[in-house]
C-alpha cells in the first residue's frame, strides 16, 4: 500500500458544505500497510523481502520507486494489471486527521498470480529468519495462500507471526505468534473484553482454537497481554505517555516482535520490546518507523519494572 498525506491548515468553512476547507501546505509519500512493515524492520537493522501484489498502475511504480530508493529487495512483488494499487490519503490539518480516503480493490487474488507469490516464499525459504502474514482483507491473503504459506514455515521450522483481519481470522492455525488486536477480538469471539479475566479467556481460547503457540493481544491505552506457549499469562501496560497518531503501530510492534524473536528473543522478551515500539510510534503524527536507538533508550527506561 501507498500511505499519501496532504498536510495544511484550516481557516474557514466551504460554502458548499458545512465542511473544513484545508489549504494544504504540504503532501508525501509513504509506504502503507505491509509495505510499512518492511520498512519497520529494515530501520531495526533486518533484511526484509516484500511478497504482495501492486496494480500497474502510476502508484504502483511510484510504490516500487520508494522501495528500490530505499534498497527494499522487491524481487516478490506480483503485478495485478486488473486491480489499482491500494491507496490511503489523509488529509491533516493542525495535527488532527480531517479524512482519510481508500482507494482499493478487495477481490480475491487470481488463482496464477497466488501461484506466483507462492513461488516466491518458496524460492527464499531457506534465507528467511521468520515470516510475517498481514492481512488486510484487501483479497491478496486468502484462505488458500494462509494455509499454503503455513505449511512451507512450519515445514523449514521459520517461526510465523500474524497480524490478523476479520474475514481470514480463524484460518491462522499452527503459527508462532497470533497477534490480533482488542477489536477484533470482540467482534470475532463475541462480547466484550472489559477486564483482564476477560482477556485472559479469550486469550487462552484463541491460542486453543488456533493450536498457536502464542497470542499475543494488544489493547491500545491498555497495553497488551501475552498467553505463551505455556499457558502463561502476562499483562502489560502500555508504555505511550502521548498519543497522536495510531496509524502504523500494529506494523510497529508486529515488525519489533518478529524481528527480535528472529535474533533470538524469548517471547517475553519480544513483546516487551514490540510493547516499547508500540508506545513510541503513537507519539508521532504520520506514519514513521521506530528505530534502534530510541527503541533501545525505551528498553531501558521500562526494564526495571518490567523484570
Amino acid at each position: 500500500m501507498v500511505d499519501r498525506y496532504y498536510w495544511g491548515k484550516v481557516h474557514r468553512v466551504s460554502p458548499e458544505a458545512p465542511v473544513p476547507v484545508v489549504e494544504v501546505d504540504t503532501e508525501s509519500v509513504r509506504l502503507g500497510g505491509a509495505a510499512n512493515v518492511a520498512n519497520n524492520i529494515q530501520a531495526l537493522g533486518g533484511v526484509p523481502l516484500l511478497v504482495g501484489l501492486t496494480g500497474s498502475d502510476h502508484t504502483g511504480k511510484a510504490l516500487r520507486d520508494i522501495m528500490q530508493e530505499q534498497n527494499l529487495d522487491v524481487g516478490g512483488l506480483v503485478v495485478d494489471a486488473a486491480r489499482p494499487t491500494t491507496v490511503k490519503t489523509r488529509v491533516i490539518a493542525h495535527g488532527q486527521h480531517v479524512v482519510r480516503i481508500d482507494t482499493e480493490s478487495k477481490t480475491d487474488c487470481p488463482e496464477h498470480l497466488r501461484f506466483a507469490l507462492l513461488d516466491a516464499v518458496k524460492y527464499n525459504i531457506r534465507s528467511l529468519n521468520g515470516i510475517i502474514i498481514e492481512d488486510y482483507n484487501k483479497g491478496v491473503v486468502t484462505k488458500d495462500m494462509i494455509e499454503a504459506v503455513i505449511s512451507i514455515a512450519n515445514k523449514y521450522n521459520v517461526p510465523v507471526t500474524v497480524d490478523p483481519k476479520f474475514n481470514n481470522f480463524f484460518e491462522f492455525r499452527n503459527v508462532t505468534v497470533f497477534k490480533p488486536n482488542r477489536r477484533e477480538v470482540e467482534e470475532s469471539l463475541g462480547g466484550k473484553l472489559l477486564t483482564d479475566a476477560d482477556v485472559e479467556r479469550a486469550g487462552r481460547k484463541l491460542r486453543e482454537m488456533l493450536s498457536a503457540k502464542n497470542v499475543l493481544l494488544t489493547r491500545g491505552e491498555h497495553g497488551m497481554t501475552l498467553i505463551d506457549d505455556e499457558g502463561h499469562v502476562t499483562h502489560m501496560n502500555t508504555f505511550a505517555t502521548t498519543v497522536q497518531d495510531v496509524s502504523g503501530a500494529g506494523d510497529s510492534v508486529i515488525s519489533t516482535l518478529t524481528i527480535a524473536l528472529s535474533g533470538g528473543a524469548t517471547v517475553h522478551e519480544a513483546a516487551f520490546l514490540a510493547n516499547c515500539a508500540g508506545g513510541l510510534v503513537v507519539g508521532e503524527v504520520g506514519i514513521a518507523p521506530v528505530r534502534p536507538e530510541p527503541l533501545l533508550q525505551e528498553a531501558l527506561k521500562h526494564a526495571t519494572n518490567h523484570r
